[in-house]
């Protein structure tokens, strides 16, 4: 079987909605990342799959790579997966490297809120299951699993935390590359008292609920994207292999707890390769709300201190389709300034109840 490698991984910086991004249409946030991921390799890209969620609609993964400039050949597959896409799309290319169906593809997603066309978001199930907006279904999995206020604050802040640090250390800085003069996510403009919001935040899904604004992602644009290769391509190529798929899973669970949908999709992976999560050295889990991880944490008994290291969506943002190629990016970068790794992991709950998980073996 042939082996996918992610050679290469970047991301925009990440604006909030009607933001520093706010006059960048989807492909003009992609643009830029296709452009630098396909330098020098521009005639040998089979596709480019990009998951995109709030439109505006069309093939934006192909308008994407035309406003690269990459060649007329590379055709581009755009994909929705809800939440899921960008990670998904990430999956798609490998396991088409793996059936043989091509050596060289860029994929993640991008995601522009501020230039949506749609005015309401798209149903997720019908009414006789039950449709709920997200923040609802979050308060869902916060009731399923017991999930308190305290707990959900308690991880906000440090997810909080984690990303200043990240940011003010430079740890960020190797995930991204700039747009113009644009060159760290719009959070880190100015610090906030996130103790302090915390505390005051008061639930917005549900009366005497848990879920708030403070301890809840933002809607957001931005982009991120990897390239991913047949790993002896890679090598002839000159790249280093830093990620070699491994193994993924979908799973589906009831549509009230999307939050919930990364459970048995990361079981699942675990058991089939005979490993624990004591085997898995870091793993990335969108932080749309803090009651979903801090479910997932404690179903699957996953310690916070490999868990999403570096924060995540609660603070930076969650821009849809981007997200879990955001994920992966960190992985991505993570592992570069770590001596022992063996395995990591990404993972994604999305709206309609799927959960999309992806293991790396690192090289």
């Amino acid at each position: 079987m042939k082996r996918a490698v992610i050679v290469q991984a970047k991301r925009t910086p990440i604006g909030k909605v009607n933001g520093m991004l706010k006059n960048f249409e989807p492909h003009e946030l992609a643009a830029p990342l296709l452009s630098f991921l396909a330098k020098g390799m521009e005639k040998k890209i089979d596709d480019v799959i990009l998951g995109n969620v709030v439109g505006p609609g069309g093939n934006i993964a192909r308008l994407s790579a035309l406003e690269a400039g990459l060649p007329l050949s590379v055709p581009g597959l755009t994909i929705d997966r809800q939440c899921s896409a960008g990670l998904e799309a990430i999956r798609l290319a490998c396991h088409l490297i793996q059936g043989g169906a091509g050596t060289c593809f860029i994929a993640g997603g991008t995601e522009s809120a501020s230039t949506s066309p749609f005015t309401k978001r798209a149903r997720f199930s019908p009414d006789n299951i039950g449709d709920p907006e997200m923040g609802a279904a979050a308060e869902h999995v916060a009731e399923m699993y017991s999930i308190s206020r305290e707990a959900q604050d308690a991880y906000a802040l440090l997810s909080y935390e984690r990303s200043w640090n990240a940011f003010e250390n430079g740890t960020l800085a190797d995930e991204l590359i700039p747009l113009g003069s644009l060159s760290h996510d719009q959070e880190f403009f100015k610090k906030r008292k996130m103790d302090t919001l915390l505390k005051r935040a008061k639930p917005i899904f549900k009366k005497d609920g848990t879920v708030t604004a403070a301890n809840s992602c933002g809607i957001n644009d931005g982009a991120a994207a990897v390239l991913v290769m047949e790993e002896e391509i890679a090598i002839k190529n000159g790249y280093k292999s830093i990620l070699r798929f491994a193994d993924s899973e979908v799973s589906g669970v009831h549509p009230n707890y999307p939050g919930s949908a990364p459970v048995p999709a990361i079981q699942a992976i675990l058991e089939r390769h005979y490993l624990t999560i004591d085997d898995i050295d870091l793993i990335e889990i969108n932080e749309a709300f803090s009651s979903k991880i801090a479910a997932c944490s404690n179903e699957l008994s996953i310690p916070y201190e490999k868990l999403n290291v570096n924060g995540g969506a609660l603070t930076i943002g969650h821009p849809y389709g981007a997200s879990g190629a955001v994920m992966v990016t960190k992985l991505f970068n993570e592992v570069q300034r770590r001596s022992e790794c063996k395995y990591v992991l990404a993972a994604i709950g999305s709206a309609g109840g799927v959960g999309v998980a992806v293991l790396f073996e690192v090289v």
